[in-house]
């Protein structure tokens, strides 16, 4: 095992490090939701559908989502969102954090109507 002194790390060593961990590639295969795309989204407590806006390596940016309280038979939600029964949109964007995530599907549209 290499042992190292962290008083002697210098600032180019720590740029090095900085770029390794935080480069765009580690952020795009941490993620393979695309920005622009509808989705619906299983959370551990609720469901979202919403338009990702932005990314990061915790969060998902929803646009235009909306809280389903419930899908009604859920094949036929994925098919067309006007089967949902009940249905809360969010005024602003929804903030998601991707660890509370069980699931997801691109779906074709979003409902955006309070049901």
């Amino acid at each position: 095992m290499t042992s190292f002194n962290l008083n002697e790390i210098t600032l180019g060593q720590i740029k090095e490090l900085r770029n390794l961990f935080n480069s765009a590639d580690v952020i795009k295969e941490d993620c393979p939701f695309e920005i622009g795309e509808n989705y619906l989204i299983r959370t551990v407590t609720f469901t979202l559908t919403g338009k990702i806006k932005s990314k990061t390596n915790q969060f998902l940016v929803l646009s235009d989502a909306d809280w389903i309280a419930d899908t009604n038979r859920f094949h036929d939600a994925l098919k067309d969102s006007d089967k949902f029964n009940e249905v809360e949109p969010f005024i602003n964007d929804c903030i998601v954090s991707k660890g509370s995530i069980v699931d997801a599907t691109k779906i074709v549209k979003l409902y955006r109507k309070q049901k």
